[in-house]
């Protein structure tokens, strides 16, 4: 008598081609997380010890170490930042204003700017590193 071997079909996963996806995700993401906020000028932020991250785009106030200004990333005269700001929160609806100031800049620059969210009760929150 003889016996008769089942052939069955085994299934089978190519593994081969997941490497070259995940890779792919990879530097996706990677390259996705450096855009994340694009309205920002590269600035030496002072340090703190601790500091509280947000999700929301906020509007950015910076100054760079030759004392230009700048709401988010148009170039804007002092004289004509309060007003510019004002015009971009009426928009926005939103009155959290980030602050981006150099380590190295006078206090009394950042005092010039604070005075603006003062004067018109906006909050604002200053940028640091950790």
């Amino acid at each position: 008598m003889r016996v008769r071997r089942n052939k069955r079909f085994h299934a089978e996963i190519a593994a081969s081609a997941l490497s070259d996806i995940m890779f792919f995700l990879l530097l996706f993401f990677l390259i996705i997380s450096t855009l994340a906020n694009p309205n920002v000028i590269d600035l030496m932020l002072p340090k703190a010890d601790s500091n509280k991250t947000t999700d929301k785009a906020h509007i950015t106030i910076s100054v760079n170490a030759d004392k230009q200004y700048f709401i988010d990333k148009q170039q804007v005269p002092f004289e004509d930042l309060e007003s510019t700001l004002m015009s971009r929160i009426a928009g926005s609806g939103d009155n959290v204003v980030i602050v981006r100031l150099p380590k190295d800049l006078q206090v009394q620059d950042m005092v010039d700017i604070l005075q603006i969210g003062q004067k018109n009760k906006l909050k604002f929150s200053i940028a640091t590193t950790k």
